[in-house]
């Protein structure tokens, strides 16, 4: 592809007019659930995002009845290598989340129905966020018996302190708008049919400023906060990850996981 043209991928959908630009998880029948190889074309978004001569903001939603329900574990491997070439498909997550945060353009999160565990790294790593009032976010790796990987804990750490952090992924207990907006990790919060225009109005604040000075804010409140959270240290996550799900209990905890989901949808 060309610098300006833009990309098709097979698992989001991209749209750019120049200043604004869309990136839209595209998977609605599993309620948008993260594989390898969608992270890896968020990844190329990302990549092609920084490339654009005037872009300033990229909108990031969910297509369907939800953000993004998270990483499916049924369909983990820890062998071979990521997509998106890291040492091993554990670590294309933080890949991921690094590549949004690395990008130029301010990204904005557009939050509906369900915010679930890597669904929640991946609006954590966006600049701004709003949400519906109505949406559910969780965080279940710990019922799961993994831990939260792809840089999750110190990006939360950043959003909205250790206390809540620590609360949150060792209890797994869902939270909703309010708090997470009380905790400082909205923006806003507005009904479902105000999202939309919520998140335009905001992008069009963005957009309508100077870019060079609103990249560079973006640039310095994120070197500002990766050296009060080091959020270089989640390069070993996938090792703890991989370690994880090969541990007899953390097994025991992810059938049983999985089995609830089965009972409560039948």
């Amino acid at each position: 592809m060309t610098e300006n043209s833009v990309p098709s991928f097979s698992h989001i959908k991209v749209t750019c007019d120049g200043r604004r630009a869309t990136l839209t998880l595209d998977r609605p029948d599993s309620l948008n659930s993260l594989t390898n190889e969608v992270m890896a074309e968020i990844i190329d978004a990302a990549n092609w995002f920084d490339h654009q001569p005037d872009l300033r903001v990229v909108v990031v939603s969910g297509e369907g009845r939800a953000f993004c329900s998270g990483f499916n574990v049924t369909a983990f491997t820890d062998t071979g290598i990521s997509p998106a070439g890291g040492r091993v498909p554990a670590d294309t997550g933080r890949l991921m989340a690094e590549a949004l945060e690395r990008t130029s353009p301010v990204l904005i999160a557009q939050l509906h129905g369900h915010v679930v565990g890597g669904g929640l790294v991946l609006a954590a790593a966006c600049d701004l966020r709003v949400a519906t009032d109505d949406v559910r976010f969780s965080i279940p790796e710990v019922d799961l018996g993994i831990p939260l990987a792809w840089g999750g804990i110190p990006r939360l750490v950043r959003e909205i302190g250790p206390a809540l952090t620590k609360e949150l992924v060792m209890t797994c207990r869902p939270f909703d708008a309010a708090e997470a907006k009380a905790a400082g990790f909205l923006n806003s919060v507005v009904s479902v049919n105000d999202l939309d225009e919520a998140v335009e109005a905001l992008a069009e604040a963005v957009a309508s400023r100077p870019r060079m000075a609103v990249l560079a804010t973006k640039r310095h409140t994120n070197a500002v906060t990766d050296q009060m959270v080091g959020t270089g240290r989640s390069w070993s996550d996938a090792e703890g990850l991989g370690n994880a799900l090969r541990d007899p209990e953390s097994k025991e905890a992810q059938a049983a996981y999985i089995e609830r989901l089965k009972n409560k949808r039948s």
